[in-house]
């Protein structure tokens, strides 16, 4: 369960360290060129991770049951409201017929983009302290 939240977080992330690079090459379009051809897959990597995000979280709270469940389920919701506005921006950008890099970087400094990678830095970071606290317990038990 948390193996699969870290593949997605992982993925996001990549997506965004090379849309960062690719914004910064100041490409017309994204024809001809290496990392044009590339672009398209790493939004659609970002797409297929974000595409069922909230489940993967919810498993994952769930498989280690976190407590309060309702302060999870409260940010849980968070994460799927912003997962849904950063695919909806993905998305259209992957609508369109030529991809530049003043686009990506539009898209990069989305404030729905930039919160789901917050999002996903602060839950990844608090399973992965229960995880080592539930580990530790196990170990000294």
């Amino acid at each position: 369960m948390l193996n699969n939240v870290v593949e997605r977080c992982n993925s996001i992330e990549e997506s965004y360290e090379f849309m960062l690079a690719y914004a910064a090459q100041g490409l017309p379009t994204d024809g001809d060129n290496p990392s044009g051809s590339q672009i398209r897959e790493f939004l659609n990597r970002a797409v297929n991770a974000i595409s069922g995000l909230k489940q993967s979280c919810a498993e994952a709270v769930s498989g280690q049951s976190l407590q309060p469940a309702e302060r999870y389920e409260a940010f849980l919701a968070v994460v799927d409201r912003d997962a849904r506005d950063s695919l909806a921006a993905i998305e259209l950008v992957l609508a369109q017929p030529t991809i530049s890099s003043q686009l990506i970087d539009n898209l990069n400094a989305s404030i729905h983009l930039r919160a789901l990678l917050t999002d996903l830095f602060l839950l990844g970071e608090i399973l992965n302290l229960h995880q080592r606290v539930s580990a530790q317990s196990r170990a000294a038990g």
